[in-house]
């Protein structure tokens, strides 16, 4: 069975080598550089047998990207720790959505009344709507990339609909079909990022209950999501444009 690899950096300013890449079920390491090919230099390696191969990468690499604990420990917040960062951040929180659903839209009456009606109503004295435009009317950033199957489910309507709720208080809505996603290497996992410096993964159940949020502090760590952002803002669209293309396909 191929190992399940995922990207963790590289030092590189060009071709990206020498990287890292973590395998997700063991943790091991995989070291990508050049081959250490000359018999007089690896005569001095010691334990290196004919089956292995080493690689010369920069001293930086595996200090800034190899991970630093052989275990990490997930430091799980409550959901009011969670909500304060949406009042402390201070100039930056991004979102991306991969998922098809969320249990918590399917409860929500506005869902019923777009399931029932092709139209979200929407209550802007919510506490969510208020802090997001006291927020963004100091010039703070808030925004998501949401990715969407071909065809969207009903749940990614109920959203597409709702974005024009989001965007009336000052969220950035993008869209990104999942194929896209998927070739731009993007991760099936939802977070938030806040100014570049705090990651809150969010952690869901098979029935897209959302159960935890875990807090990610590591420079590297938040580095890599921050370029995960950094791919879906490039390939994502504005919500109206997304909006365009489902209708045009219907």
């Amino acid at each position: 069975m191929a190992r399940q690899l995922r990207f963790t950096g590289t030092d590189s300013k060009i071709d990206g080598c020498p990287a890292l890449h973590e395998d997700v079920a063991t943790g091991e390491v995989i070291v990508q550089g050049t081959p250490l090919t000359a018999p007089e230099d690896i005569a001095q390696l010691r334990h290196f047998s004919e089956a292995e191969a080493a690689v010369v990468v920069p001293r930086e690499l595996l200090v800034n990207w190899a991970p630093k604990e052989k275990t990490l420990v997930p430091e799980i917040v409550s959901r009011d720790q969670f909500r304060r960062l949406f009042e402390t951040f201070e100039h930056t929180a991004w979102r991306l959505e991969t998922r098809r659903g969320y249990a918590s839209d399917r409860e929500d009456p506005d869902y019923r009344t777009f399931v029932e009606t092709g139209s979200a109503p929407c209550d802007f004295s919510e506490p969510w709507f208020r802090n997001i435009r006291e927020q963004t009317d100091v010039g703070k950033r808030v925004g998501r990339v949401r990715v969407a199957d071909s065809p969207p489910t009903e749940e990614q309507l109920f959203l597409l609909d709702y974005s024009r709720h989001n965007s009336a208080v000052g969220e950035d809505i993008r869209y990104l079909w999942r194929e896209e996603a998927e070739r731009s290497d993007l991760p099936a996992e939802d977070f938030w990022l806040f100014d570049s410096r705090i990651v809150a993964r969010l952690i869901f159940d098979d029935a897209d209950n959302f159960l935890n949020v875990e807090l990610i502090t590591e420079p590297a760590e938040v580095v890599r999501y921050s370029m995960i952002r950094d791919a879906a803002m490039h390939h994502a669209v504005p919500y109206q444009h997304f909006a365009a293309q489902v209708n045009g396909s219907n």
